[in-house]
């Protein structure tokens, strides 16, 4: 039997991460995987589709992914070689609220950090076994372009793949059930993106169900309709653990399973921010709480984006979010054209919609897309995080000729 402080399940971006900052924390730490370290992000999801995003073609892309995604998971390995740190190959399951069998092994420790990620939600449709029916990780282990290429989904994962393989030369048909593309995103915003790519040659059927895969022509079928947290084998049930309906676990506002108070839960597996990023500090929050340090992370402001062509982000509520809650909102809007970065770029698609309150005239949010929009959206994520009002924004000098000069433009 091995005794240790820290039992981690799962090397994704949480994982890795909270063993890593709890061994430099100085506490004895073993971590489980039973897959590639470095998670559905590094292996399946975020590095790899960001890899075609900066490709030229689709054979490019393929022989970077596989070099990118080696190179970065070689990383996470040599971060998880630390003195403090155990790396277990194997499946984890609970044998009760201190204990997993790891193979033939029992690794029993003081606290337990859940960090098992999520996989595809696939969705009851008829036909869904149809061979021609992949997910993300299906589609990147495509060896040949699809002439055809059908997305179910018009959330972010579709939207990324759809923008990718248009400019690869597929003929891309995007279904989407709900009126409008990525329900984050500000609906002005979302709109104008998805005008844009239709431009280019993306067809969007909006407000429209998939019934049969058999009445889809394509060569390739991509279900993007979300995910769901991971959990089979882990033998919840044993630590006492009870799903939510939805399957995800139940955590507090400590990453913590409130009636065990032992065992933590960070990432997409408690489906509270499905973002590697914030899988990250969760990771970062719930080690502190074990060892009784206090931070000052603001999980309410979590900057996220889309990498189409050109890029979207957005961090706060939306347009439509503040109307719903009563807010006494500005909405101050400014667009790529106007700015001469951009301009000698050749990158004058984007807009930008900046909300601050009225009362006070602390920002409230920003939504936007366009080139680097993400890099824009983090600058007023960290304006946030600081309770920064419009008039001190006002105040700060930024460098000419940039983009970050768009957030200056309305004002």
């Amino acid at each position: 039997m091995n005794k240790t402080d820290l039992l981690i399940i799962g090397a994704g971006p949480g994982g890795y991460r909270a063993a890593e900052y709890a061994a430099k924390q100085g506490l004895q730490v073993v971590i489980v995987e039973e897959d590639e370290v470095g998670g559905t992000c590094l292996n399946r999801g975020c590095i790899p589709t960001k890899t075609y995003v900066h490709s030229t073609s689709f054979a490019e892309a393929r022989e970077r992914m596989i070099t990118v995604v080696s190179q970065l998971r070689s990383g996470v390995e040599g971060i998880l070689s630390h003195p403090n740190i155990t790396l277990m190959r194997g499946k984890a399951s609970f044998v009760d609220t201190c204990s997993c069998s790891v193979g033939g092994d029992i690794v029993t420790a003081k606290n337990i950090i859940i960090a098992t990620g999520s996989e595809t939600k696939w969705l009851p449709i008829k036909g869904v076994d149809d061979p021609r029916v992949v997910d993300s990780t299906g589609l990147l282990q495509l060896e040949t372009l699809p002439k055809k290429l059908c997305i179910i989904g018009a959330g972010v994962i579709g939207m990324e793949f759809a923008s990718v393989f248009q400019r690869f030369g597929s003929e891309v048909t995007v279904i989407e059930y709900l009126k409008e593309c990525l329900p984050a995103l500000d609906s002005d915003i979302a709109k104008r993106l998805r005008k844009l790519l239709e431009k280019r040659g993306i067809t969007f059927k909006m407000k429209t169900a998939v019934e049969n895969v058999a009445d889809l022509d394509a060569d390739a079928i991509l279900m993007a309709t979300g995910r769901k947290p991971r959990t089979e084998g882990l033998n919840v049930e044993a630590a006492g653990i009870t799903l939510a309906p939805n399957g995800t676990i139940p955590v507090d506002s400590n990453y913590q399973l409130s009636a065990l108070g032992n065992i933590y839960a960070i990432g997409d597996v408690n489906g509270k921010q499905m973002l590697a990023h914030a899988a990250e500090m969760q990771a970062v929050h719930a080690v502190n709480h074990i060892l009784g340090k206090t931070d000052n992370i603001r999980f309410n402001i979590m900057p996220a984006a889309i990498f189409t062509e050109p890029e979207a982000a957005c961090v706060g509520p939306t347009e439509d979010q503040l109307k719903e809650q009563g807010v006494n909102y500005e909405c101050h809007k400014a667009f790529w054209r106007a700015n001469g970065k951009a301009l000698a770029m050749n990158e004058t698609e984007g807009m930008l919609k900046l909300f601050s309150s009225v009362d006070n005239g602390l920002i409230l949010g920003c939504h936007a897309y366009g080139a680097h929009a993400a890099d824009i959206v983090q600058e007023v994520s960290v304006l946030m995080c600081r309770d920064t009002t419009v008039s001190q924004l006002q105040d700060m000098i930024h460098i000419h000729p940039t983009l970050g000069e768009i957030l200056k433009a309305p004002f």
